[in-house]
């Protein structure tokens, strides 16, 4: 690293990470935050309780579904900065340039600088890859910490010192407390490198991969360890986990569930996901910009309960139906795919100077790192039966690499081979023009035909042009830089179109359409509409601080009998530039709360996360989300619920009267309706006129107060 930040920087390096820096921030008010993430990081600041186990709320009754890695750096940041979305956004977006960056070093050693150029500008411009870096999920740290790992493997082989492959391996372990089991979707591509770079003796090279191996999972499971190992009853609950343990949740919700679909852990509760998700968002006004539409009659309208189904044709997450077809698919190809049929004919021609030199270089054995990078990827993504499009971009560093090594070597055969070989550059230059053609053609209802008809004559011209100056070294050569360029014209477009578009936050995708009906993410039409920006009115932070559990006298005021804030001076105080209100809780709702309130921990308790998150960004107060993010967390009992109430720790609930929840939430609902009054919706809904809707698509939430008995 310090010969790549010493010496001579590359001139078009700089210009390729100004082209990041520009591609990540530019418009990023745009891009929204996921406001489950943020209400996270805002709890995270009060106290190194909630900071340690990644609450999702300050007074740590109920965790995230990921590691805190990630939200620890947010949560810095926003110690730093205040917080803001902008403040939450900001570590994403400078690590999608880090990696940009950081791509440059690992390829100059082995393919020079054109390739190691090329692979950045193409991962700068990844249409998916700028999608998730824009947002304040943690794949783009992820992604950062892996290719860091990735550099670092490399100066071990170089170095041939088993201390930098420890170093690597604790890295990847890092990486495994961002986002679990997905951060070891590159192992394959380490152990083989390793394995067959290093010349020593192959006993020597086992013993260092296994005690590699065992710093691997020492660092992986330091936190699952340390977490699991305190009592429940001392910690939060670990959200989106059956049996309240982190490592049920690496190996369930966020790893085999992956596979197999059933994306409620190792219990398969998925079967009333979708039910739970309909009977969301209560207290919520709709405005322009994709949240729920109101019909008059106290209905959603194709608004939440449309989270949990397709928009498009193609898996109930719009990733296309299983096979190996997928990738190429019109729900996944504009995401990812553009450059694939250039990677194979990369593989074609690396087979090609392996047969004519009939020896392994260290050019090959890097080309193979990142195809064993790719590939396990391609085959995983064709198969899984629950991810979200925005997790290809972890394909997209190798897909840059591979690019960019491919035009070195499809460009050395092409001068200087007299077979077949020679054709292989302007061949995979006509075939990913055409391939780019197919994708637009795909997306005709959002994108001018006249791209297809450009990227077809483009990659015939292209190729008879290659073939027709092919002596001449000076024309042929500015030919084929100019060929590669318009093979990253229409992925770029599809970049630009996607800085430019309202996003969806919490489920990110590329490109003019998006496959899946997030959360708050799409207009009552059924189309894409903003992701949750929130913009934070003045007063809302009283003094500019960020605390939580305060009655309040007053808009924007706390009662001086309160506890002092816990949160760390905010920018928040006044109108900051990248927060507004899309989603408002009901006005009359939290002022009945407020008014109500005397010293209980939670100013309400709600059946999901999706029910919490903006009355705990708007305000102070900590928000029970009984249920955790999709309110089928075993989390609760009637039991504890009983003692927290008695306690004088929660008083009012917020639930659904249709059958909302699994068994347990069905036995908790049942236990508030026994010892709590139902409060008159006079009292605290707002009326239909306002335009308030209600979080349930039937309209069928109530109300209760805890009255002892």
């Amino acid at each position: 690293m310090r010969r790549l930040v010493k010496g001579k920087m590359d001139f078009l390096l700089m210009l390729i990470i100004l082209l990041s820096v520009f591609l990540n921030f530019y418009n990023l008010k745009n891009a929204g935050s996921n406001s489950y993430y943020s209400v996270a990081v805002k709890s995270m600041m009060t106290n190194f309780h909630a900071f340690f186990y990644a609450s999702y709320d300050p007074a740590g009754f109920i965790t995230v579904d990921k590691p805190p890695v990630a939200l620890w750096i947010q949560t810095l940041c926003a110690l730093i900065f205040g917080f803001s979305d902008f403040s939450v956004l900001l570590p994403e977006a400078a690590a999608g340039v880090f990696s940009v960056f950081l791509l440059y070093g690992i390829v100059k050693p082995y393919f020079g600088r054109t390739a190691a150029l090329l692979s950045s500008l193409v991962l700068a411009c990844s249409p998916i890859f700028v999608a998730v870096v824009r947002t304040n999920n943690v794949d783009s740290i992820l992604i950062s910490v892996l290719l860091l790992a990735a550099w670092v493997l490399m100066k071990s082989v170089q170095k041939e010192k088993p201390s930098w492959l420890m170093l690597s391996l604790v890295l990847l372990g890092i990486g495994f407390n961002v986002k679990m089991l997905q951060a070891f979707m590159v192992l394959p591509a380490f152990y083989l490198f390793y394995w067959i770079y290093v010349k020593i003796e192959w006993k020597k090279r086992f013993l260092h991969l296994f005690i590699a191996t065992l710093v691997l999972f020492a660092v992986s499971l330091s936190w699952t360890i340390a977490v699991d190992s305190v009592p429940q009853n001392k910690r939060p609950y670990i959200g989106s986990s059956q049996t309240n343990s982190v490592l049920e949740l690496a190996l369930g919700y966020n790893g085999i569930s992956r596979l197999t679909g059933q994306n409620n852990g190792m219990n398969n509760q998925s079967k009333q996901q979708n039910t739970n998700l309909e009977d969301s968002f209560s207290g919520f006004q709709s405005h322009n910009g994709g949240n729920p539409g109101y019909d008059g009659q106290d209905n959603i309208q194709k608004g939440p309960a449309n989270m949990m189904r397709p928009v498009q044709s193609g898996g109930m997450f719009g990733t296309g139906n299983p096979g190996v077809q997928r990738l190429f698919s019109k729900e996944l190809s504009g995401q990812i795919s553009f450059l694939l049929p250039f990677v194979l004919f990369t593989m074609i021609g690396l087979i090609v100077t392996y047969r004519k030199g009939k020896v392994v270089t260290r050019q090959h054995k890097f080309a193979l790192f990142w195809l064993a990078w790719l590939i396990p990827m391609m085959v995983f993504f064709s198969i899984a039966g629950f991810f979200h499009q925005y997790y290809l971009s972890m394909m997209a560093p190798s897909i840059a690499a591979l690019t960019g090594i491919g035009w070195t070597v499809l460009w050395k055969l092409f001068r200087e081979n007299e077979g077949m070989g020679r054709w292989l550059l302007p061949g995979g230059i006509l075939a990913s023009l055409l391939f780019e053609g197919l994708i637009v053609y795909q997306n005709k209802e959002s994108v001018s035909l006249g791209w297809v008809f450009a990227a077809i004559v483009a990659g015939l011209l292209l190729f008879v042009t290659l073939a027709v100056f092919r002596g001449h070294k000076r024309y042929s050569r500015c030919l084929a830089l100019a060929s590669i360029f318009s093979l990253l014209a229409i992925p770029a477009y599809w970049t630009w179109i996607t800085i430019n578009k309202a996003g969806n936050a919490m489920i990110p995708s590329a490109g003019p359409s998006a496959s899946f009906a997030g959360r708050n993410g799409f207009k009552p039409d059924g189309g894409q509409g903003r992701g949750r920006v929130l913009h934070l009115e003045k007063g809302q932070f009283a003094n500019g601080n960020a605390g939580f559990s305060h009655q309040r006298t007053q808009q924007g005021s706390v009662p001086e009998d309160s506890a002092p804030s816990k949160y760390p001076k905010s920018n928040l105080n006044g109108t900051p530039p990248f927060w507004k209100m899309e989603d408002k809780t009901d006005s009359k709702l939290l002022s009945f709360l407020k008014k109500n309130r005397n010293s209980e921990t939670y100013i309400l308790a709600v059946q999901s996360s999706q029910e919490a998150d903006s009355i705990m960004l708007q305000t102070d107060y900590a928000v029970m989300a009984m249920g955790g993010f999709s309110g089928n967390d075993p989390a609760l009992t009637p039991g504890r619920l009983a003692k927290l109430a008695q306690s004088g720790k929660v008083k009012y609930f917020l639930i659904s009267e249709n059958g909302r929840g699994g068994d347990n939430q069905g036995k908790v609902n049942e236990w508030i309706r026994k010892h709590s009054r139902a409060v008159p919706e006079s009292e605290w809904k707002s009326s239909k006129k306002s335009g308030m809707v209600p979080f349930s698509r039937k309209g069928s939430q109530s109300l209760y107060e805890y009255t002892g008995k």
